[in-house]
């Protein structure tokens, strides 16, 4: 990673995420270049983990991955979800405006536990020994390094364009945390929360630097050019915004012919709730595949039963033969090299098919968003601000996938989807957190202007 990236910032932080799902450490890894050690620390499964620390993590993660996969059971699933969700995850209503820093159940348990067994304690102390600033991607890192009485600072990435309640402090007025918010609408949740406004940072979600090559974007602009004809072939919206195009990407990055096949990316979510809709996907695309006039990329993660499902769907249909050649499967043993296999999977990835989770925001690289069914309250969220920057659509029926996808690639539609993500979400996220923590905030309000709802 370092070979793309020059910083004239040279401290250091402590990087804590969570071994939980994908979400907390893909925000984390854009940031290992800050971290202590170049080491990313799991606050549930770091080396001496007290046994006692590591039962409370684990029933926690066992518990939201079993309920995440239930949802997909047709009434009774559906139903369980709807009711973990609404009293652990709701978010309220933003209008009207309001008071809402009352502490949510969720949030009193946490405080308890805190209190009750000392969970955390042993991480903080650790940490203590260097006293560096603390980032964080999950709240309750956070809330132990206060509780506990770190000395550092400490700051609290948030992962989604909106969070409930439990994302906030005990007593927000007293807290010394400070907020990395990826959204003004973030910002303003968080102080109707009870946050104070110097406590918050627009920063803009962190990207992997891989993919965008340096502060002027480089190999971002490079990629979009050669994603662009894939998404335009008619040349539709080339035609209306050709002065568009070359302004933001540049006169040698635009391009009317691509390096690639259309190439179409399936993120199946860390609980691998969805993992049947990518089998539906390739069945529609099957002719398209077997032609080789199409490349299709699945996502297994760090799942060997992904990966294994996948394979094994695959053979049933007839396709070993486009293993590699017209079917991708990302899949690896640990999450950081499944990163890295993804990111580089990305730069010639044409779209990108997901449910709105963290990868919501990953449309700032020019990736238009095909929204598969959302999971959870914080992803009905993500999918309306997709929706309402332009830079996702909703999925329509994947047995059909093979018409109205090429439908919205015909009219161009995808290709303005991927352009208003370049344009309105944030590119700098990585380097915006990098200044804050370096205490240089003044410099990530030369970007704030690009960061929108």
């Amino acid at each position: 990673m370092q070979k793309f990236f020059r910083s004239k910032i040279t401290s250091k932080a402590h990087i804590v995420a969570v071994d939980m799902g994908y979400g907390h450490q893909r925000a984390a890894y854009p940031l290992k270049f800050m971290a202590k050690g170049g080491k990313i620390i799991n606050a549930n499964s770091y080396k001496g983990i007290p046994t006692s620390d590591k039962r409370i993590w684990d029933t926690s993660r066992s518990f939201y991955e079993f309920i995440s996969r239930f949802s997909n059971v047709p009434f009774i699933g559906k139903k369980a979800f709807s009711i973990y969700d609404k009293n652990f995850q709701g978010i309220p209503p933003f209008y009207p405006k309001r008071d809402l820093s009352k502490p949510s159940f969720q949030l009193k348990e946490i405080y308890n536990m805190l209190k009750k067994s000392s969970w955390g304690k042993d991480l903080i102390l650790r940490l203590e020994k260097n006293p560096l600033p603390l980032v964080t991607t999950f709240f309750v890192p956070a809330y132990m390094a206060e509780y506990y009485k770190y000395s550092g600072d400490i700051y609290l990435i948030i992962c989604d364009a909106d969070v409930s309640r439990a994302w906030v402090a005990l007593h927000p007025n007293r807290s010394k945390i400070k907020y990395l918010v990826p959204s003004r609408r973030v910002a303003e949740r968080l102080q109707l929360y009870g946050v104070p406004e110097k406590n918050i940072f627009l920063t803009g979600f962190p990207l992997p630097l891989e993919n965008l090559g340096d502060y002027k974007l480089s190999l971002l602009r490079r990629d979009f050019g050669l994603r662009l004809p894939n998404l335009d072939p008619r040349g539709i919206y080339a035609a209306k915004y050709e002065r568009t195009i070359q302004k933001h990407l540049g006169l040698k990055n635009y391009k009317k012919k691509s390096d690639h096949k259309l190439n179409v990316m399936f993120a199946v979510g860390g609980a691998g709730a969805q993992k049947g809709l990518a089998v539906e996907i390739i069945k529609s695309l099957k002719d398209l595949i077997a032609k080789k006039k199409i490349i299709v990329t699945l996502v297994a993660g760090i799942h060997n039963h992904i990966y294994s499902y996948f394979k094994k769907e695959i053979a049933q249909l007839g396709l070993l033969n486009s293993l590699c050649c017209g079917i991708n499967i990302i899949y690896s043993n640990s999450k950081e090299e499944y990163f890295k296999k993804f990111n580089y999977a990305l730069r010639q990835a044409d779209i990108l098919w997901t449910k709105p989770s963290e990868l919501s925001f990953y449309c700032a690289l020019g990736l238009p968003i095909i929204i598969a069914p959302p999971i959870g309250e914080q992803e009905i969220f993500n999918k309306r601000w997709l929706e309402g920057i332009g830079a996702g659509i909703s999925q329509d029926d994947p047995k059909y996938t093979s018409e109205w996808l090429f439908d919205w690639i015909n009219s161009g539609w995808l290709a303005e989807a991927a352009m208003q993500g370049f344009l309105e979400a944030s590119k700098f996220g990585t380097y915006n957190v990098e200044r804050v923590v370096a205490k240089k905030p003044e410099e990530t309000l030369k970007v704030k202007t690009i960061l929108q709802y």
